[in-house]
Order: structure tokens, then C-alpha cells, then sequence
């Protein structure tokens, strides 16, 4: 357990790395003591003076929640951060390479909340009933630590390395797909470079916005009606570089799309 200047000292690292866009060194290597309640604690700083200077919440997002990512990240469990008015980038306005360090595209199969979620006793019944509608999403993940080279506490301080997010034009309701049943496909400029199915997510997406739910209503923080949730990719990150276009298109779902320059 760090003390609280340690933990304000390392929530300004990463705030001024952001702002550089020059990554620090993991904080696991400095501070090996590190654990999930000191990183979460981090990362709720740095929203919190974001929301200060005028940001909105809009959302979280459940993040290694898939095997695949899992594996690339070297974790074994989830990790989640918060969605931004911010952070939000745009199916026809290509983003700015050079305000990240690293880059990097998930595909998504996003929820809106019509209601509000209970915290720690939410089920995967509380979660269908409050949905609003499933929208066809990409998360931009980007990392503030020196080459990817994170542990668990490194990506969950650092807003479970949370960038950007796009939503696509369709609102499908629960009752109208199997969520569980979602092939997508993304191609990076016209060549397929992933497929994926959306029980790649906790084998249902479902669970892991039920997950999501239980486990922010320890840190004060709960789901509310109007939110986008991003509860994970259904594919592995792939590396976003200028003049990169990215399509991921899902069945029975609609496509979202997201270009660099």
C-alpha cells in the first residue's frame, strides 16, 4: 500500500506524461508494493482534477477482459477506467496521431444505459434490463508508460490506458440480438486484420458490464443512465500509425470507422 503522496506524486507523472506525450518508466518497477487499490486511487485522481477542469464523465470501460488481450497484456484479470466527454474522437474527423504515444485500436461492442445499475449485487439481468441499446464501437487505448512494458497496476492507474472512443450510427435493442453472437471483423486500410466474436468478452459481454458494476461501487463511483459502456475487445489491439483506416464492422450491428493522419 503506497502512502497518499506517493500516490498523488505518480497520479502527476502520468497527468504531465499525457500532456508531454514523453512516457515514464512502469510504476510496478519503482514501487513493487504497488497494488489494485493504490492504482485504482491513481487513476481516480487524475479524473477527478479532469472533471475539476471541466470534463463530464460519459462512461467507463472494462478493459483485458478477453483472452487474447489478456495474454498480449501478460494479466489475468480485468481492469477498468472512465469514458470522457474529452476523449471523444469522431467517425468523420481523422485523429491526430501525435497527441498519443502508442497508439493502438480495440474493437467493441458498446452499450448505452437507459437506467441506472446497481452496484455490488448487479446481475447480468440487471444489465439487460437497463440497456438502452447496443452501438457498434472502437476504444483508441494508448499507454503514458515507456513501450507498452505494463503490469496490471501500470494500465489501471493510468485509466486502464483509455484514449479515445468512437460510437457508430446504429442503436440495436437487447431483445433484438444475441449478445453473445456478434462476429466482427476489422480491416485496416481495406485488408481484414481481425475477427472476432463477442463472447470473446467473458464469453458475454454482459458479465463483464456486470463486473464492471460490483466492482466500481467500492471506489464511490456507479454506472448511471446515459452512460457508454465499453466492455471490452473482442479482438487484440492493433497499432495505429498516421494515415491508418480502420473499419470494424459487426453482424446485425452496423460498422464504425476511425482514420489517422
Amino acid at each position: 500500500m503506497l502512502s497518499s503522496q506517493v500516490r498523488e506524486q505518480l497520479a502527476a507523472e502520468l497527468a504531465e506524461a499525457e500532456r508531454s506525450r514523453v512516457p515514464i518508466t512502469p510504476l510496478t518497477d519503482r514501487y513493487p508494493d504497488i497494488d489494485v487499490v493504490d492504482a485504482y486511487e491513481i487513476q481516480l485522481i487524475n479524473i477527478r482534477k479532469k472533471v475539476a477542469e471541466g470534463a463530464r464523465v460519459v462512461g467507463h470501460k472494462v478493459g483485458l477482459s478477453s483472452e487474447a488481450m489478456q495474454k498480449m497484456m501478460n494479466v489475468d484479470e480485468p481492469d477498468y477506467g472512465h469514458l470522457l466527454d474529452t476523449m471523444q474522437v469522431f467517425q468523420d474527423r481523422p485523429v491526430q496521431t501525435s497527441r498519443y504515444l502508442y497508439p493502438r485500436v480495440e474493437v467493441e461492442v458498446g452499450f448505452i444505459l437507459a437506467r441506472d445499475l446497481p452496484g455490488a449485487g448487479c446481475t447480468e439481468e440487471d444489465v439487460l434490463a437497463a440497456t438502452e441499446a447496443f452501438v457498434p464501437a472502437l476504444e483508441l487505448i494508448d499507454t503514458r508508460i515507456t513501450d507498452w512494458k505494463i503490469k496490471l497496476c501500470d494500465t489501471i492507474a493510468d485509466n486502464a490506458s483509455s484514449a479515445g472512443w468512437v460510437l457508430g450510427e446504429a442503436r440495436v435493442k437487447p431483445g433484438d440480438i444475441d449478445i453473445r453472437n456478434i462476429d466482427a471483423v476489422l480491416t485496416r486500410n481495406g485488408e481484414v486484420v481481425a475477427k472476432g466474436r463477442s463472447d470473446a468478452v467473458l464469453g458475454n459481454p454482459v458479465t463483464a458490464v456486470a463486473w464492471l458494476a460490483r466492482k466500481v461501487e467500492g471506489f464511490g463511483v456507479r454506472l448511471k443512465a446515459g452512460d457508454i459502456v465499453l466492455p471490452g475487445s473482442c479482438t487484440k489491439a492493433f497499432d495505429a500509425t498516421p494515415g491508418d483506416e480502420f473499419v470494424a464492422e459487426f453482424a446485425g450491428l452496423g460498422a464504425v470507422h476511425l482514420s489517422f493522419e
